[in-house]
């Protein structure tokens, strides 16, 4: 209580520092073309890939993401043991059961934590953030939160399907939230969802619809299945909203936000959104070209990518737009604080 005796507001939250992993091995385009029916000039020309990095046979989700989150807590300056909570936001789970979150905190040792995972396809990472956000509000005796986007598409790709195969790639970025000096951190998240459009974007066996069968393995519906065609027209109505929504929302210009950090599907669309709506092109930070489609990794791991740049001055404006299956999408207003960012491998710088 205060001195008045009111209750005290709940602090606000934002970012303390970030960590990013990638997995050593790295395919190329030259490297995946042939199977895919293209060409490696194809592929950079139609998507702007230009390298994807690739799991481990005996790498996991969460060995990935535990890399991710032990880096960001480095650049937090804490140890596991801190956390008061670990979110996961995957599309690749370890198993369907238990929560990959449990599995990265017994790995790093967030002993205290709250361990859970959250789904959203490609938009989880800033469902998860929401989720983190707004516990640490309603419980500040946590005081800090683990938050990791984490993918290992690669172990569910058919390097036969040229929609997937070029794009999709393996990697990890992780944030640790906690309380920041007021008018700093998140403020004005704006989620969605849309389930008329789950069918775009999936893998369509080995859970409860369709169990894993001899079938369902020799059909390949285990592998990622995507309309591209209906993904694009879904990112080039949802991406702009996103983007004049938040503006709107917040009373600001287009030039007053400092940096513009999305998922990252496709480098060359969203360049080509960039360039219609305006955005400078220094200030949309884009990382899909050396990483491919990391999935709820790619938004996570473009904004601390450009905080270890230094592209991100405290007090810069981000503006965080995602969009993903299920159909989903969100965006937030963060304003910086000039949080570090630690890669674990040498690969990802």
């Amino acid at each position: 209580m205060s001195s008045t005796g009111a209750a005290a507001p709940p602090p606000a939250i934002g970012v303390l520092g970030m960590g990013t992993y990638l997995p050593t091995e790295i395919r190329r385009n030259e490297d995946i073309a042939q199977a895919a029916g293209v060409t490696a000039r194809w592929i950079t020309e139609r998507t702007g890939v230009l390298r994807r990095h690739v799991a481990a046979p005996q790498q996991a989700a969460s060995d990935l993401a535990s890399e991710a989150v032990s880096a960001a807590c480095r650049a937090a300056g804490l140890a596991p043991g801190q956390l008061g909570l670990v979110i996961a936001a995957t599309s690749t789970p370890d198993e369907l059961g238990p929560a990959t979150a449990c599995r990265i905190q017994a790995r790093i040792g967030a002993h205290h934590a709250t361990a859970l995972d959250v789904s959203a396809a490609c938009s989880g990472w800033l469902f998860a953030t929401r989720v983190a956000h707004d516990w640490l509000r309603a419980e500040p005796e946590l005081r800090y939160a683990a938050v990791v986007g984490v993918e290992a598409y690669s172990k569910f790709l058919d390097p036969t399907d040229r929609g997937t195969a070029v794009l999709f790639a393996d990697g990890a970025a992780a944030a640790v939230l906690g309380p920041v000096a007021p008018g700093a951190g998140f403020a004005g998240f704006q989620l969605g969802s849309d389930g008329r459009g789950a069918h775009h974007v999936l893998i369509p066996a080995g859970g409860s619809r369709e169990p894993a069968s001899p079938q369902s393995l020799a059909e390949g519906h285990h592998r990622i299945r995507m309309d591209g065609r209906a993904v694009r027209d879904f990112i080039v109505e949802v991406f702009p909203r996103l983007v004049h929504g938040t503006l709107q929302r917040h009373g600001l210009d287009l030039l007053d936000i400092d940096a513009f950090v999305t998922h990252q599907p496709n480098p060359v669309l969203l360049r080509s959104i960039g360039a219609d709506l305006g955005i400078p092109a220094e200030r949309l930070h884009i990382v899909a070209d050396r990483t491919g489609n990391l999935g709820a990794a790619s938004t996570p791991f473009a904004l601390a990518t450009a905080a270890g740049r230094g592209a991100l001055r405290p007090g810069a404006r981000v503006l965080v737009c995602v969009f993903g299956a299920g159909l989903t999408w969100g965006s937030t207003l963060l304003t910086w604080t000039g949080a570090p960012a630690v890669d674990v491998c040498d690969a990802a710088s």
